[in-house]
């Protein structure tokens, strides 16, 4: 069924490019054999340097060579479309997994790993966002890092910008005090910046945690979220990130930012050097405020 979709939005878009374009088979031969070329390898980069080096050739052909690649753009739109409308939800995720450990002997035996997964699918009407983190780390026998984390937000599109969110997070770590932690959330998010190169959204609503705390009674609180994403295309083979939440309410509070910086290694294979800080305003007697982590990941993406 998207199979015939995608072949009858191409074909649409193709006759409508021709019959607005009758022109169009008056381009030189070889100038329509590269824009061929350049729309059958599907990339919009390519498509745009060979259109533009073949304007500049042939100037008086301009109007014909956009037609063509309007109607490669427009058919490419409309099965995209299409297919996102008739997907069902375990279909068009894409994401990366990402994998770092290291190990030292010697006046100390040390060893950790820092494993995640990003998961991500853009519909129409609705964006969806899973995240899973685990940290764990032992210094001479003994664990001095054990946390994990896994969150699911669904957004639903108002307008362009505007959208409503849902978030449900899990949380383990022992170090900061608790052993399990659970927070729902639903707001309002708003896109400030909408680029290719880069965007930032902000949102923020009410929030209910409960947590279970390995030293003190457990709680559960109504508390009041914030939190800004920036992701920024510096180049296409370098990314950088900045993820930052708040949780504030009576009790606790806390705060949360990590950025990170991703660099292509080749084909679906990247390196990334991430920085977290995690900030408890009033954890149990004992516990550390700030937590903070440093990690350097291989990262796969699919």
């Amino acid at each position: 069924m998207t199979n015939a979709i995608k072949g009858l939005a191409a074909l649409a878009a193709t006759l409508a490019a021709t019959v607005a374009t009758p022109a169009l088979a008056e381009l030189p031969a070889t100038v329509r054999a590269m824009l061929d070329a350049a729309i059958a390898n599907g990339n919009d980069a390519e498509i745009d340097a060979v259109a533009k080096f073949a304007k500049s050739t042939n100037p008086a052909d301009a109007d014909e060579i956009d037609a063509l690649v309007s109607g490669h753009k427009a058919a490419v739109a409309a099965a995209d479309e299409a297919q996102k409308r008739e997907a069902g939800f375990f279909e068009n995720w894409h994401g990366n997994g990402e994998l770092g450990g290291f190990l030292t002997t010697g006046n100390s035996e040390t060893s950790g790993v820092s494993a995640g997964l990003s998961l991500d699918k853009e519909g129409i009407d609705w964006r969806h966002k899973i995240r899973v983190l685990a940290d764990y780390q032992r210094s001479d026998g003994v664990t001095t890092r054990n946390q994990w984390m896994a969150s699911y937000e669904p957004n639903y599109n108002l307008s362009a910008r505007l959208y409503i969110f849902g978030l449900a997070m899990y949380e383990k770590d022992r170090f900061q005090g608790f052993s399990d932690r659970i927070t729902l959330s639903s707001g309002v998010g708003y896109r400030v910046i909408d680029s290719e190169a880069m965007t930032l959204d902000l949102k923020g609503g009410p929030a209910w945690r409960r947590t279970e705390w390995i030293a003190l009674p457990a709680t559960s609180k109504v508390n009041g979220l914030a939190g800004a994403d920036f992701t920024w295309h510096i180049s296409p083979a370098l990314d950088f990130t900045n993820n930052a939440q708040g949780l504030w309410g009576d009790g606790n509070s806390t705060y949360s930012n990590t950025a990170a910086l991703t660099a292509k290694l080749g084909g679906a294979l990247s390196g990334r050097l991430s920085y977290g800080v995690r900030h408890e305003t009033n954890p149990p007697i004992g516990t550390e405020k700030t937590d903070t982590v440093t990690r350097a990941t291989l990262v796969y993406g699919f």
